[in-house]
């Protein structure tokens, strides 16, 4: 028998433990969640197919629940020109008439196949070895016709009248990914062409759905500059379309509005992610930052007053800081006695701020402290922000002057308008506890 054998112990990535350690909270928030994936028919012409398809797998075996929306406007336009027909859109809206409707069955059925096939690979040395999806579908889909808009007759363009949501979610409860092609039949057997986004969107709401991702031509949504903005609300996009609506990238721009109302209709988080970029949606669930946009019916940022809840967050967040010596040591059951002097930033339901306020009353004073933010969001604002807060906390108890002590930072204080001063300018009571060893500056500010 031969045994294999290591002479040396192999050296460790770190970059790939921190990712590790840092997706970990996202793996376990989202096991048993349910998330709908809707892309175009673009994926599986650009040869972005395989990598979607691998992560797909990936996000399956974590225990998400998958619904797939799948579009083919490349196809069905493919399809017409190869019978010699010409594609008619209004408004970005397919006219579907009768000719059309038979490239649109052909098309979308090829699709679906080409799709499903992707799915059940398990070939060695791929993310899919090993792996077993099982794809289900059906009839989940009853439409009616779109009918005559601006004096043009859409004929076999549909929308969404109703979701079989029940239906749905008893195959996801099963484990089962289920694909959805946007086809739509009547109640009275006619059969309707329906855009991808919308019945993506209406799936969604009907499963009320934790996330719905739309794969686009595009990371996300921009400003009128062109940069990518990272997260924002429903009404912002609202706004941003009515004024910047030309600055986005096509396919972005068509799906907007189906993504406003999905998440105006309670749906958590809406993303836009680029159907090009290898691992977008990896990069997008797993990491602080993202990679595209998240659309979000709040703020994903919220500053709010910290309850027992959050010690054990607030701990993880200061204790890098308390084992350099940035920050004084507090232990958990003095932390949880005073849990009411905090307040925190949770972005995207992590604590990724803190400060807490002391008021000396007779003084007419009180002391910010315990001024934290994590390292990836410390060019976010969130420390400013905690400043601002807690002094408008101390003038709502009618405090004058604000103090801070520090060893680190006393030129952050400073550009926010503190003033040093000496240990003699600190209250009686919180000049007996100065530490000399420590030789903190001490910090002033007038409120």
């Amino acid at each position: 028998m031969t045994l294999e054998t290591r002479s040396t112990q192999p050296d460790t990535d770190a970059r790939l433990v921190a990712w590790v350690r840092q997706a970990a909270p996202y793996i376990h928030a989202f096991r048993g969640r349910t998330f709908v994936i809707a892309f175009g028919g673009e994926v599986l012409e650009a040869g972005a197919a395989q990598a979607l398809i691998h992560d797909i797998a990936l996000l399956d075996s974590m225990g998400i629940r998958l619904v797939l929306v799948h579009g083919a406007r490349p196809q069905i336009d493919a399809e017409m020109h190869s019978r010699g027909l010409t594609p008619k859109f209004h408004k970005g809206l397919r006219v579907t008439d009768a000719e059309a409707l038979e490239c649109v069955k052909r098309a979308m059925g090829v699709t679906r196949i080409e799709i499903e096939a992707l799915l059940s690979q398990g070939l060695p040395n791929t993310p899919m070895a090993g792996a077993f999806l099982r794809v289900t579908g059906g009839n989940f889909i009853t439409a009616r016709p779109v009918g005559v808009v601006d004096g043009i007759d859409f004929q076999y363009t549909g929308a969404v009248r109703k979701v079989i949501a029940e239906e749905i979610q008893a195959d996801l409860a099963q484990e089962n990914v289920v694909l959805i092609t946007p086809i739509g039949a009547s109640p009275t057997g006619e059969i309707f062409n329906l855009a991808w986004e919308e019945v993506a969107e209406a799936v969604a709401v009907a499963v009320k759905a934790d996330k719905l991702i739309y794969l686009c031509d595009a990371p996300g949504l921009v400003t009128a500059k062109g940069a990518l903005i990272d997260a924002v609300t429903a009404d912002e996009a609202q706004k941003l379309a009515a004024r910047y609506l030309s600055a986005q990238a096509p396919e972005v721009a068509r799906v907007l509005p189906s993504a406003i109302r999905a998440c105006r209709a309670g749906i958590g988080r809406v993303h836009f992610l680029d159907r090009q970029a290898d691992g977008a949606m990896l990069m997008e669930f797993f990491t602080r930052d993202g990679v595209g946009t998240v659309m979000t019916s709040a703020p994903l940022a919220q500053l709010r007053d910290a309850t027992i809840d959050d010690v054990g967050a607030i701990l993880g967040l200061i204790e890098p800081l308390e084992a350099d010596g940035t920050l004084v040591k507090r232990g958990r059951e003095r932390l949880e006695m005073e849990i009411t002097r905090f307040s925190v930033v949770e972005h995207d339901g992590v604590i990724v701020g803190c400060a807490a306020l002391y008021p000396f009353s007779t003084d007419k004073s009180a002391e910010l402290a315990c001024l934290a933010v994590m390292p990836d969001f410390r060019r976010s604002g969130y420390g400013e922000q905690l400043c601002s807060h807690i002094e408008a906390r101390a003038k709502q108890l009618k405090l004058k002057r604000l103090f801070v002590l520090t060893t680190r930072t006393a030129h952050w204080f400073i550009e926010r308008g503190f003033v040093e001063t000496g240990v003699d300018e600190l209250p009686a009571a919180r000049r007996e506890l100065y530490n000399l060893q420590r030789r903190s500056k001490v910090l002033v500010k007038s409120l």
